[in-house]
């Protein structure tokens, strides 16, 4: 009998399980193809998707016409000479001039001879004045005229600014062996020069300064025995400088009366006029 019932639950479930099938196969199986729809509306554009690796190089294309002409640029930096170029052709022979009206050159030659004769002799009668009569030295820059008047330092100073000239200055040994040509062709022991001793500073020593107050520098004539004294202390009286025959410097007192050297600049207008030209003669 349990088996009967077993029999009878196994047979209800299969009648079950086949009436389940047939509904599913009724409700979920595809039907028959339906007919093609109508073509929709074209929709929104899409967005921008991302760049896409480069593509390949095209070919080169036509060239293109040729521009206009540019605005003139600036003007560059100026380029090295060139080099020398060969001679050019001769060119054409020219007109044949006028001819010329007759001249009596002659006698305008006979002119300019002595015009030239004469200038000669003026120069040698300068010359003769200067180195003669008034006993003048000269170098390429400057007269110097000796002075056989007697006086002090400061008198003969002045004495020659009088004159348009200073107390001669050698400032080279060129012109303190001219200067001691000319003293000792005059047959003097001595003048004056236009050397001084400067004011004592707070060493209680004086330097030695020249006339226009420039320092000795480069030369000077002191005698091996001077030379040692030149940068002490000198008395009162002897801060004045003489130039001897020999060409040696030695210290003199500016109270002493001498004869004395004067210096004058020389012109550098043609003509020589005005100051700097041939010194004044005083009575010398």
């Amino acid at each position: 009998m349990m088996v009967l019932l077993v029999l009878c639950v196994f047979a209800a479930v299969f009648n079950c399980i086949s009436a389940s099938a047939e509904v599913c196969t009724n409700t979920f199986l595809p039907g028959a193809k339906g007919d093609q729809g109508e073509i929709g509306e074209e929709g929104d554009q899409g967005k921008l998707g991302k760049n896409g690796p480069p593509g390949l190089p095209g070919a080169s294309g036509d060239s293109g016409l040729k521009g206009e002409v540019g605005h003139t640029g600036k003007m560059g930096p100026i380029g090295d000479k060139g080099s020398k170029g060969g001679t050019g052709l001769e060119g054409p022979s020219g007109l044949k001039g006028k001819p010329g009206t007759t001249c009596d050159c002659g006698r305008y030659r006979k002119v300019v001879g002595q015009l030239d004769v004469n200038v000669g002799k003026l120069r040698n009668a300068v010359k003769f004045v200067k180195n003669v009569i008034l006993g003048l030295k000269e170098t390429e820059e400057r007269y110097y005229l000796l002075v056989k008047e007697p006086k002090r330092f400061r008198e003969a100073s002045m004495n020659c600014k009088l004159r348009g000239g200073t107390l001669a200055m050698p400032k080279t040994s060129n012109t303190n062996h001219l200067m001691a040509d000319y003293v000792s062709q005059a047959g003097l022991t001595r003048v004056y020069i236009g050397v001084l001793a400067q004011s004592k500073d707070t060493n209680e020593t004086s330097t030695y300064v020249y006339a226009d107050s420039s320092p000795l520098q480069g030369f000077a004539g002191w005698s091996q025995e001077e030379e040692l004294s030149s940068t002490v202390a000198p008395t009162t009286n002897s801060s004045c400088v003489e130039l001897l025959p020999t060409g040696a410097w030695s210290h003199a007192e500016c109270d002493a009366t001498m004869f004395f050297i004067c210096e004058f600049p020389k012109s550098r207008r043609r003509g020589g006029g005005g100051r700097g030209g041939t010194p004044a003669l005083a009575s010398s």
